[in-house]
């Protein structure tokens, strides 16, 4: 009777735990395993911790432990407790390199070889993106109450509220590419 009990005990709360979230979630410890298993050395060496993390089960539990609780707790809270802060990406462009290092609010950007940097900052609060600059800081854009639209703060203080579908992103497209030509006058 009680390994009965203990069986729907468990039932149960594997489908609380999925039911209720109702989020996929960004499997961030699954994919930071991935990740780090790409990264050791060739193809065939990845394919073989693959495999053998695949038969002792490692892929396995980091997925239930991101699906039952890493998820959940991202979903009730907005935070990943494996969220990748401090991760620091080197970006090559025809403009030179940058590096993109991850903060717990956004992201540290700043070319090599220069002092000058930028912060991308995300406002939990109201749910807005900002940029910080020689001690200066713009709201770029804001996400409304129904997060398929978004208020774009423009250069002379006006507002745009933008569709995040391919046409709203033209239509604004258009509405920045005015503000360029005539900042370029």
């Amino acid at each position: 009777m009680k390994k009965k009990n203990l069986t729907l005990l468990v039932a149960v709360t594997l489908s609380s735990s999925i039911l209720f979230s109702s989020c996929i979630g960004s499997f961030s410890l699954t994919n930071k395993l991935l990740d780090w298993n790409k990264n050791i050395d060739t193809k065939f060496v990845n394919e073989l911790v693959f495999v053998a993390f695949c038969i002792v089960p490692v892929y396995e539990v980091s997925a239930l432990a991101d699906i039952l609780v890493l998820n959940s707790i991202e979903f009730w809270s907005g935070d990943n407790p494996v969220a990748a802060t401090g991760t620091v990406k080197t970006i090559d462009t025809q403009n030179g390199t940058y590096t993109v290092e991850t903060e717990k609010d956004g992201y540290h950007i700043q070319k090599q070889g220069e002092n000058k940097a930028i912060d991308l900052v995300y406002n939990k609060t109201d749910e807005s993106w900002s940029v910080k600059a020689n001690g200066e800081s713009t709201k770029l854009f804001k996400y409304m109450d129904n997060k398929n639209e978004v208020i774009m703060y423009l250069p002379d203080g006006k507002e745009m509220n933008v569709e995040l579908s391919h046409t709203g992103v033209l239509a604004f497209r258009q509405v920045a590419d005015n503000y360029s030509f005539y900042a370029a006058r």
